[in-house]
């Protein structure tokens, strides 16, 4: 059972769009992306804690999903394109290995 909490989390997503472009879609997330190989000050290693997955739904369908392992860097930054269909919600959700999920959406207007 996962939980859903705030984190800083960006997204970009474009206000209006028309009917079939292909719109280009960013988000970022505040997270530390602990790998657990690092030592602290007090030379014991720190925790693991990395974003596992990221997907975006758009009209209730999965547009895209990404898993993401140690290698990735703090804060990680996705940025992908998918075609404007329908005006609506497009929802955001990162999850740790911790099983916490961060949440974060926008809406866009399609004519």
């Amino acid at each position: 059972m996962s939980q859903t909490l705030a984190a800083k989390a960006l997204v970009s997503v474009p206000k209006t769009a028309r009917r079939g472009d292909v719109v280009d879609l960013r988000a970022m997330i505040a997270h530390p992306m602990e790998t657990g190989y690092r030592m602290g000050a007090n030379g014991v290693a720190i925790p693991r804690r990395i974003i596992t997955r990221l997907t975006c739904t758009y009209g209730g369908n999965e547009v895209f999903a990404a898993e993401f392992f140690p290698a990735v860097s703090a804060n990680p930054f996705v940025s992908f394109s998918l075609v404007a269909a329908a005006s609506g919600t497009v929802d955001f959700a990162w999850t740790d290995d911790t099983g916490a999920t961060f949440t974060a959406s926008a809406e866009i207007a399609v004519s």
